[in-house]
């Protein structure tokens, strides 16, 4: 208590004197920016995260082929949950009188009371209406259907929809409904109804291909509850889907948000660990004077360490607290904005990115103070007033290692991917090693050509090359902090441009199932008739996996067996094995799709059958190149060799296939061919048209999902817009207060200047020319290290194309120069604003 009282007694006495001005005004920067881009990154992340889930119409579902009861259904009644029922099934659709009767196979959705849990059905109520959010589920005796499927069967609003033994009123078109993005190949009309309507059907009987859904949302500690306890009991023909199951361009949004959110949260530790690194030295050296008075007054070495280290917790903890106040009246605000921007509600605070804070604000202040402080135990009086200080101290050296790791660790957590963490990790090492190379490059140099130098500018090189150690130093923390804030720009740039070519206006609507051979020229036909561009028709074949490298595949077990617990990753794999897979075959990949691993047989015609597998899937079922894998094909078996691995951008929205089998290879099986389109808006009656002329064709009308994806991406980039920028200005006061820290000795080289007589002009020369060498060699070797690091984390983490573009180098390097110059020229304005004696009497004591 004694030496807590000590430290008290000394840090009101420094923040008096001003000393901490600098050290306070960092950390508190520094945890600011960590902590509210860490409040904004978690809000925005769990409010995407449930606007993603109205594409389930809930949090989690549990789908089944029987009733879902046992395990599950006691799961969905726990404290914080609230759930729903459907059933979907497929039936025969009737339209119109005996007369003009209209027949198709339509998908039947029977809906209960309160569904959907997230989202809203988006529908048209009369002709020519509005399109507007639904109340509700259909009333009995109505039903609504598809605006795509209405389009195929010329269904009329009040029209009578016969389905089994019922005779339901047309009264809504559905545009858009909860989980359409997750399973949108459906080619089938689909009809809403209430699921008390469905027995009345008929079509409920013994052996119907009835589907059962279990909807649940809630609290999302409840929700991983749940998924975890169904999870655990799922039977055989049951599947839990959350939105990591939707269609894989709404998770590639998604997940690349969120990789972006905490690439800004990592940008903001490193900056903050270089505000507090250089804010920290300043303060240590600025305390050495007074702890050799200690010294020779009898203080002991626990009295020193434990005062000054009592004063660095102290300080640490109030700036921290200022820190995350501030932080969070700033997140409320950006939150409220948010919320507007997006038309979204968004999640309030949570305590995580305040423990970060303070986490991050303790561990960096005293990783960077501390050493120095515990350096001062073994050292004399007379080197400490000589300020030449030992740095070999074990406990510096151990308490610093310990501090570096605990960044790291910070780090890794703040990155929540062991990849990104990897990669930025190894990226600011390999920069700081660089940068700090090339500093002591440039002392070599300039100490070389300081004597051909004249005026201001042989003053101001001098400085450079005469502070070596601080000049490396400043170089580092710039170079590093620079390097920081032009990743997170590049990133942005990539990621944002890549969203806009993938969902550009022009992607495909509209998708063409069921053309048969004997109809690919007269489809194309039909196309030029309709003023659109010439289709590419791809073969698509049905099959069912069999065997891998000869050894029957392991599909679900017909009766589980209950001591027998497979790993989520297992389980995955068989439910993988059972599903059908749409195999199909080209000798020439389009600009989506990218080999990875292998050879493409390309124009080559193999002579034993070969496959190029997406590389998500093969590495879900443990493949490899080189493995033999076999397929049931209506009753035939297909085997053939993978030789190719490809990278497929689903987010193209063009027709893709996880299984490509090599020309000729599937020649003799039964096989369709589908395509994609881009439909314009006015072309209403372009379905009608084509299925009028093609009966057996069926179209998919993705309209209404691409409208939900285009929607989830303008909120995610709005997201990334928002948190770029509040991490670009956090990052430059914090890079401000890092320059800021190291000004003490051009102050006091200042006012001696003006003491002996230097003009104003000459001063503000030296310390341009000085700030200009330190910022063009950080702001050079910054733009290359985050141009580099861009390239890696672009293709590596966030799997876009990446060009390397040297233009943004040279920019870097003179907005480096430029931040540099503007921030040092700031911080040492009171050489010219104060007396000389002023400056001095400071500095020196």
């Amino acid at each position: 208590m004694r030496l807590l009282g000590m430290a008290w007694r000394q840090l009101r006495r420094d923040f008096a004197s001003g000393d901490l001005r600098i050290l306070l005004s960092a950390l508190v920067l520094a945890v600011l920016a960590v902590t509210a881009i860490g409040f904004v990154t978690d809000r925005a992340e769990r409010a995407l995260a449930l606007e993603a889930n109205r594409l389930l119409g809930g949090d989690a579902v549990v789908i089944g082929d029987t009733p879902l009861d046992g395990v599950v259904r006691e799961a969905a009644g726990a404290p914080g949950l609230r759930s729903t029922e459907t059933r979907e099934l497929s039936s025969m659709v009737r339209v119109g009188d005996a007369d003009d009767e209209r027949l198709k196979f339509g998908d039947l959705r029977a809906l209960g009371e309160g569904f959907p849990l997230r989202g809203r059905f988006r529908i048209v109520e009369t002709v020519d209406g509005p399109e507007h959010d639904a109340a509700g589920i259909p009333e009995r005796g109505s039903v609504w259907m598809s605006r795509a499927g209405a389009d195929a069967m010329d269904a009329r609003l009040g029209d009578m929809i016969g389905i089994g033994e019922s005779q339901l009123r047309l009264t809504a078109l559905v545009v858009q409904e909860p989980d359409a993005a997750l399973d949108y190949f459906n080619i089938a009309p689909r009809v809403f109804l209430n699921l008390a309507d469905l027995p009345a059907t008929g079509l409920v009987q013994e052996g119907s291909r009835l589907r059962y859904r279990l909807v649940v949302a809630g609290e999302p500690t409840a929700v991983e509850r749940f998924v975890r306890t169904a999870r655990e009991g799922l039977a055989r023909g049951q599947r839990l889907e959350t939105v990591q199951d939707a269609r894989p361009e709404m998770r590639s949004a998604l997940d690349r948000a969120s990789r972006f959110l905490s690439l800004a949260a990592l940008v903001s530790v490193v900056l903050a660990a270089v505000a507090v690194a250089m804010a920290a030295r300043r303060h240590s050296e600025r305390h050495l004077s007074s702890t050799a008075v200690m010294r020779c007054l009898g203080a002991s070495q626990r009295t020193l360490v434990g005062t000054h280290g009592g004063e660095l917790l102290l300080l640490g903890l109030i700036a921290s607290s200022i820190g995350v106040l501030l932080a969070f009246v700033a997140q409320w605000l950006v939150g409220n904005w948010l919320a507007e921007a997006l038309k979204l509600s968004i999640p309030a605070a949570g305590w995580v990115p305040a423990v970060q804070g303070y986490g991050v604000g303790l561990v960096v202040l005293l990783t960077f103070g501390a050493p120095p402080i515990l350096a001062l135990r073994r050292v004399p009086a007379l080197r400490v007033l000589r300020r030449d200080l030992d740095r070999t101290e074990p406990s510096a050296w151990l308490v610093g290692f310990a501090g570096v790791v605990g960044l790291a660790a910070l780090l890794w957590w703040k990155a929540g991917s062991a990849k990104l963490a990897s990669s930025m990790l190894l990226g600011i090492i390999v920069t700081l090693a660089v940068l700090a190379a090339l500093a002591w490059g440039l002392i070599a140099v300039v100490r070389r050509l300081r004597s051909r130098l004249r005026g201001s500018l042989r003053y101001g090189l001098a400085n450079v090359s005469r502070r070596a150690a601080t000049s490396v130093a400043q170089v580092s923390a710039l170079g590093l902090g620079l390097m920081a804030l032009l990743l997170l720009t590049f990133v942005r740039t990539d990621l944002l441009d890549r969203w806009q070519v993938a969902l550009s206006k022009e992607a495909p609507n509209r998708f063409i199932v069921n053309v048969q051979e004997d109809q690919l020229e007269p489809v194309r036909a039909f196309m030029a008739e309709q003023g659109l561009p010439a289709p590419d028709l791809f073969p698509m074949v049905r099959g069912r996996l069999v065997a891998h490298n000869g050894t029957p595949v392991k599909a679900a077990p017909a009766v589980p067996d209950p001591g027998a617990a497979d790993s989520e990753e297992e389980s995955g794999r068989r439910r993988r094995n059972e599903r059908e897979y749409n195999l199909s075959t080209t000798d020439t990949l389009r600009d989506d799709n990218r080999i990875t691993a292998g050879t493409f047989w390309g124009q080559r015609r193999p002579e034993q059958p070969e496959l190029s597998l997406e590389e998500g899937f093969a590495a879900s079922m443990g493949w490899k190149l080189g493995d033999r894998v076999a397929f049931d094909i209506a009753g035939q078996r297909f085997e053939a060799t993978v030789t190719s691995l490809r990278k497929v951008e689903w987010e193209s929205f063009r027709p893709n296939f996880i299984v490509l089998a090599s020309p000729g290879s599937l020649t003799g099986y039964a096989a369709s061919h589908i395509t994609a389109v881009h439909v314009p808006a006015e072309r209403t009656r372009f379905t009608a048209e084509l299925v009028n002329r093609f009966p057996n064709l069926s179209v998919v009308d993705v309209d209404a999902m691409l409208k939900q994806v285009r929607s989830t991406a303008d909120q995610v980039s709005t997201v990334v817009e928002v948190v770029f920028y509040f991490s670009l200005l956090a990052g430059l006061l914090v890079l401000m207060a890092a320059v800021s820290a190291s000004q003490d000795e051009r102050l006091l080289e200042g006012g001696v200047m003006r003491v002996l007589g230097g003009s104003s002009r000459q001063l503000r020369l030296a310390q341009a020319s000085e700030f200009a060498a330190i910022g063009l060699l950080s702001g050079l070797t910054a733009a290359c290290s985050a141009s580099v690091l861009a390239g890696v984390l672009a293709t590596q983490v966030f799997s876009l194309p990446w060009q390397a573009d040297w233009r943004l180098v040279v920019v870097g390097g003179g907005l480096g120069m430029l931040a540099a110059v503007s921030a040092g020229m700031f911080a040492t304005r009171r050489v010219l604003d104060a007396p000389p004696s002023v400056t001095l009497r400071e500095l020196q004591g």
